[in-house]
């Protein structure tokens, strides 16, 4: 049996009406180059008949039980036979007839070959104008600022891949997200990502599309932050805690006159206060996001995290933590010495409420951190290869007697 190269993949669900033009185009496209290569159909539960259309139109189905886009798809390159994959909606959105420059872009060394519906045309009232000028350039933007992506149509569903490459980046989204998913850990995983013009015309479907704007827009920016702890935790919280130091310094001796009607005071120190807490948790949620991604294979590791982790070990944190609840219980003992001294009757808020602010925020932050320290050294734990139930009882209630001798 000859190898194939090219495996052209359309998940669908219920596309009797455009199903078979976009096979026959697809099939042209390999009688007219040559190409050894096969269209394979994954089918997530269709009940309009799509699957014997497809299969009169000589593609191989894929029957796939699990609902979703990504599930679809995830199947489809499991079964794919072809050294490359070319998947695109069974809509007949996409020019399955003219593939040329995916094929030649892949068989120039490149991994994952994205199609650019921008630089090659959208055909009007093929792209609603809030996913033309809203939801594709802002969801493009912040995949490239979160990831250092260099795609400009980070959403497009017409792209090419090496099947073996993308099987390694073991992609686990079963929804829309997919097609982020696909791109971001080809990214990071460092695969060579490249880019060609494609064409976008209006679906040929009289249904409703699959793809619901909101729900959808919203899952694949979910994805992009949770994916990015720190752009999710980590920026944020170095922000929140340099503006509560930086208000701490300044507010720790007594008040600030900026003009003669504009003084900062002890609810600005609270402020401080606030931003230096969730500054710190912010930075702690990063820290434990990225490890338990890198840990479980959802982000690349990488040498510089892990360089990191390696300094900041359980007993380290802690020790820093137990610092700043020592300064804490410190200016607590010093308040309640003046207290003492008036007879614990009312205190001046001017002269002991910073130090009372101020011993709450790091007591709190101490806490806060060693427990954050051991909910991150929790994702480090290894799983057990074998269990004591996996044992059978009468070797196990053996070795149990052995050991009390």
């Amino acid at each position: 049996m000859a190898e194939i190269e090219l495996t052209i993949l359309m998940p669908c669900l219920n596309e009797a009406e455009t199903l078979a033009v976009c096979i026959r185009k697809a099939r042209g496209f390999l009688d007219r180059t040559g190409i050894s290569g096969e269209v394979v159909i994954a089918d997530n539960g269709s009940t309009d008949g799509s699957q014997q259309i497809a299969e009169s139109q000589g593609a191989r189905v894929v029957p796939v039980a699990l609902r979703g886009y990504g599930a679809a798809l995830g199947a489809g390159i499991e079964a794919a036979r072809g050294r490359f994959v070319i998947m695109g909606d069974a809509d007949d959105s996409y020019d399955f007839a003219n593939l040329d420059a995916f094929v030649a872009a892949l068989r120039a060394g490149n991994q994952l070959v994205m199609g650019n519906r921008f630089t090659g045309g959208i055909a009007p009232g093929a792209m609603p104008w809030h996913h033309k000028y809203i939801g594709n350039p802002v969801l493009s933007f912040i995949g490239r600022l979160f990831f250092g992506s260099k795609a400009s149509d980070f959403h497009c569903g017409l792209r090419g891949f090496d099947r073996a490459a993308i099987l390694g980046l073991n992609l686990r989204t079963s929804g829309m997200e997919f097609a982020s998913e696909m791109l971001v850990k080809a990214t990071l995983s460092g695969l060579r990502v490249a880019e060609v013009p494609t064409t976008l015309k209006k679906d040929g479907r009289s249904r409703p599309p699959h793809l619901r704007s909101f729900r959808d827009g919203w899952r694949h920016l979910r994805f992009l932050l949770l994916f990015s702890p720190r752009w999710l935790f980590l920026y944020p919280g170095l922000v929140l805690l340099a503006v509560g130091l930086f208000l701490g310094a300044l507010l720790i001796r007594g008040p600030l006159n900026l003009t003669p009607t504009v003084v900062l005071d002890l609810h600005t120190f609270l402020v401080g206060a606030m931003c230096i807490l969730l500054g710190m948790q912010g930075i702690s949620f990063a820290v434990i996001g990225r490890r338990f991604a890198s840990h479980y294979g959802f982000i690349p590791r990488s040498r510089t995290f892990d360089g990191l982790l390696e300094a900041l070990t359980l007993e380290r944190v802690l020790l820093f933590a137990a610092l700043l609840v020592l300064i804490g219980v410190v200016a607590l003992g010093w308040g309640f010495t003046q207290w003492a001294e008036r007879g614990f009757g009312p205190l001046p808020l001017s002269s002991t409420m910073r130090a009372m602010i101020l011993a709450v925020t790091m007591i709190v932050a101490g806490l806060q951190l060693a427990m954050s320290a051991f909910m991150g050294s929790m994702i480090d734990i290894p799983l057990a290869e074998r269990r004591v139930s996996e044992v059978p009882r009468e070797d196990w209630m053996v070795r149990r007697a052995e050991d009390r001798k």
